[in-house]
Parts: structure tokens; C-alpha cells; sequence
């Protein structure tokens, strides 16, 4: 027997049956998520997009890579950190024969090997702060053309490494000064301040010559010899004269050598250099850090 059944079939797409049955899987979960504009990271032209808060935002990179320079200076030597107090305890010995000794030039009534090291211990600080710093860029180029951070990290990291070596070597003054007679006065209270001024100015310097150097690299060359050529201006020989004392005020680094040694003999401040020191280093901050800035969309491409 025959029998016809009259059915009503119906035709599913294949598509839209696996469709239907990836959402109903119980494996399987399916998220319409909205379409989001792509975010591209570019420097600013600008020379007022100086974003400090991004700065704050980075300061654990900050810390990182300054004790990286810290661990990279002194990998694989003898003597280590102790290199930190070698280089200006020699530079004292021979400042004391020559000039010192053989020279008799005046120490501002202390013993010149104490007067000599307290001149270079900020002095040592602020020219391999701003040498080290202004060949920042140059060494970490494979870092900046990988990853996005500010890249004003970089050379304040090789200012904050020479922090740690004026820091070892402070140690070295303090036993100077007792073994000298030196006596501690209230003056030392202004150390902080000064130290930080001189690490500013150093932020500075260094921040503009590693943006220069970039570009032209003739500074790597001629940085060295204007370092140079700072340690004969800069009063760290002798006391600089009451007639010359005038040029300090476009000299902001003797002003702050002669503010340290008055804070560590106990001698009257020149606040008239002090003052000086401090607004020249604001404005080279000022300006380094807005012609980094605009400098910096091009780094990627010459490093």
C-alpha cells in the first residue's frame, strides 16, 4: 500500500544553520563588539606639548633605567663603584702638587686638597651627568625605535646614574673634612638644594646636547672639549677673584661650586651667584625641554 504524506518541508542555510549553532554551543560565545578607531602614538609639533604628567606616569621606567646605567658603568671592573671616588680623589692629588704645591695658589683659607675636592665632586657630577646623558640617545637607539615611552627618560636616567656616584663619593669629602679639622656648620643644610639645582642644570645641558647630537653628531666631538674647557672657568683651581666675580652670573656652575664649598666650609653665601645659577637653570630647562620636544618626532629616523 501507497501511502503519501503531504509534507511541508523547509530549506535552511547552511551558513545561517552553523551560525545558529556556533551560538548556541555551549563552547562557543559570541561578542558583537563595536569597531574602535585606531590610536596612533606621534609626537606633538608643538613646542607647548610638554606633558609632564606622562613623565610621572613613566618614573618606574625612569628608576629602571638608571640603575641599569648604574650596573652597566661598573659590569665586568675590578674595583667597581669605587671607581666613583678614584676619578676626583686622582684629580685632586695632582691638582694639590701642581697647583697647590709647586703653584702656591690661595684655597680660601682651607687646605687645597679639600678645597680642590669639594669643587670637583659637584664639578665631576654635572660633566658626566651632561656627557653621558648627551650621548644617551645615540646608545639606546634600538630602544627608541621599538618602544613608545618619553623619550626624556633616557637622559635624565644618565643624570640620575651620576646622582649615585656623587653620592659614593660625598663619603669621600666627609672623612676629608674631619681628617682635615673641617667643622660642620649650618650651612650644610643648603647641600640638597644646590644638589639639586646642579642636577637640573645638568638635566638641561645634557637633554639639548643629546637632542643635537641626533642630529649632528659633530657633538659628540665637540662635547668633551667645552667639558674641558668648563673645568679651567669654573673657579675649582683657585677661588675666583673679587674683581671677576661678576662672571658668575653667566657661569651658573662656578656659582654653584662656590655655593658648595660655602656650604661645606661654613663661609658666606654669594646669593647674588646663587640666585643666578638658579634662574639660568630654569630657563636652560625651560628650553632644552621644548626643543626636545620638537626635535623629537625625528629621532626614530636618525638614531
Amino acid at each position: 500500500m501507497n501511502v503519501t504524506t503531504s509534507e511541508k518541508r523547509s530549506t535552511v542555510n547552511p551558513s545561517a544553520q552553523n551560525s545558529e549553532l556556533t551560538q548556541n554551543s555551549p563552547t562557543a560565545t559570541v561578542y558583537n563588539l563595536p569597531e574602535k578607531p585606531l590610536v596612533t602614538l606621534e609626537p606633538s609639533k608643538s613646542w607647548v606639548a610638554l606633558n609632564l604628567r606622562d613623565l610621572w606616569h613613566y618614573r618606574d621606567l625612569l628608576y629602571i633605567l638608571t640603575m641599569r646605567d648604574v650596573k652597566v658603568r661598573y659590569k665586568q671592573t675590578i674595583l667597581g663603584a669605587a671607581w666613583a671616588i678614584i676619578q676626583p680623589l686622582l684629580t685632586m692629588l695632582i691638582f694639590t702638587f701642581f697647583f697647590g704645591q709647586l703653584a702656591g695658589l690661595p684655597s680660601d683659607g682651607v687646605p687645597y686638597p679639600i678645597f680642590a675636592f669639594a669643587g670637583l665632586l659637584p664639578w665631576t657630577f654635572f660633566s658626566n651627568a651632561v656627557t653621558n646623558s648627551g650621548n644617551s640617545l645615540i646608545g639606546n637607539s634600538s630602544l627608541i625605535t621599538k618602544v613608545y615611552f618619553p623619550r626624556m627618560v633616557i637622559p635624565m636616567a644618565s643624570v640620575g646614574a651620576g646622582l649615585v656616584d656623587f653620592a659614593i663619593a660625598f663619603v669621600l669629602l666627609a672623612i676629608l673634612m674631619v681628617y682635615y679639622g673641617v667643622g660642620f656648620s649650618i650651612n650644610l643644610l643648603m647641600l640638597p638644594v644646590l644638589v639639586v639645582i646642579t642636577a637640573l642644570l645638568a638635566i638641561g645641558v645634557g637633554m639639548w646636547m643629546s637632542a643635537l647630537n641626533v642630529k649632528y653628531r659633530d657633538i659628540r666631538y665637540a662635547l668633551p672639549f667645552l667639558i674641558q674647557l668648563g673645568l679651567f672657568a669654573s673657579g675649582i683651581i683657585t677661588p675666583i677673584p673679587q674683581n671677576w666675580r661678576w662672571l658668575l652670573i653667566f657661569n651658573p656652575i662656578a656659582g654653584l661650586i662656590e655655593g658648595f664649598r660655602a656650604a661645606c666650609f661654613g663661609k658666606p653665601f654669594d646669593w647674588l651667584a646663587l640666585g643666578s645659577a638658579a634662574v639660568v637653570t630654569v630657563l636652560v630647562l625651560i628650553y632644552a625641554a621644548f626643543s626636545f620636544r620638537r626635535m623629537e618626532r625625528s629621532f626614530a629616523d636618525l638614531v
